[in-house]
């Protein structure tokens, strides 16, 4: 191969590609026409095919560190430049979007919550008065273990944190998936009872309140409810809202199905669906933090109560705010 008629006919394309990637690297990928990028990503794969041909045909060393510079630098604005507009994409959903979904979400998150909460005032009242039923709900073992050792049983975290975070944030998930799937039907294998869409939803938010006040009558009667409740507000501050998210997730999809209206049940399924879907992005990193506080905070007997439970309101505080106040656009109160 003559080198040199070979460099002469490719240099036109080296030049070009170097124009384009100095206004990129300049002004950013963003000033690029759609025509440019195209042509930017042909003239990258075209100079790395220049590269692999001068290095076997020994075009000289001056030659290989050029072609090798203009590919490097094609390949940081090509993939990393993509990889910057992803992350601003995940950036805007949280800033923006993830509020934005929950202030429209705000009746199906009220009736959530209002599910949760009902429970456990029912779950704690009865619990209370009839040994029986706490028995039923959280195990007869479970009761009389709290009841002779008087100790809490987060006491098993400590030593195993990752391994207990782990498996927190695998449960937490799993339960919220159930609740948003329970929009739809009954979610276990071999399921052959008819269920109406969103009943399990209901069912899930409900027992778990219950479980939920229940727990809470046993440790104020073994006087451990200060220990229980400081262990509980670091991490619950963000599980409890999650868990609601997660059931709101679940109605928004029972609505599309029973009470489309003002729109077709196919297209109210692709509009609450979607919601639900937003939801469910911004309730999973909810959980995973959560699930790092409660294996590595929650239980440690060196922090005192009194700091959990000001860690535990900040943090519900915070995640408030967050959702009243960010994204916001002007238009919006």
């Amino acid at each position: 191969m003559n080198i040199r008629r070979w460099m002469a006919r490719r240099e036109g394309s080296w030049q070009q590609l170097a124009v384009l990637l100095h206004q990129a690297e300049r002004r950013g990928l963003r000033s690029l026409s759609g025509e440019q990028v195209r042509q930017l990503a042909s003239l990258y794969r075209s100079v790395s095919a220049d590269l692999a041909r001068a290095r076997s045909e020994a075009g000289g060393e001056s030659l290989v560190q050029e072609l090798q510079q203009l590919t490097n630098r094609a390949y940081s604005q090509i993939y990393q430049g993509s990889r910057r507009q992803e992350w601003q994409s995940v950036w805007a959903f949280y800033s923006h979007g993830f509020p934005a979904v929950v202030r429209q979400s705000w009746a199906y998150l009220l009736g959530a919550a209002g599910l949760l909460i009902g429970g456990g005032l029912i779950g704690g009242w009865l619990a209370w008065y009839d040994p029986r039923f706490m028995g039923l709900v959280l195990g007869p073992d479970f009761v009389a273990q709290v009841n002779d050792s008087q100790e809490l049983w987060t006491v098993s975290i400590l030593g195993v944190e990752p391994v207990a975070s782990s498996a927190i944030m695998v449960n937490n998930i799993a339960v919220s998936l159930r609740a948003i799937v329970g929009g739809v039907s009954m979610p276990w294998p071999g399921n052959v009872i008819p269920m109406p869409p969103g009943l399990f939803t209901i069912y899930l938010l409900g027992f778990n309140g219950v479980m939920l006040g229940a727990v809470g009558a046993l440790v104020a009667q073994a006087n451990l409810a200060y220990e229980l409740w400081g262990f509980v507000f670091p991490h619950g501050a963000l599980e409890l809202p999650a868990i609601a998210l997660a059931g709101a997730a679940g109605l928004l999809l029972a609505r599309s199905i029973l009470m489309p209206v003002p729109y077709r049940r196919i297209d109210a399924l692709k509009i609450y669906g979607l919601q639900a879907a937003q939801l469910v992005y911004g309730l999973v990193p909810m959980l995973v933090i959560a699930g790092v506080i409660e294996g590595f905070i929650s239980p440690q007997p060196w922090i005192a109560n009194e700091i959990k439970y000001l860690l535990g309101t900040g943090i519900f505080v915070g995640f408030v705010q967050y959702c009243r106040r960010a994204g916001r656009g002007k238009g919006e109160e």
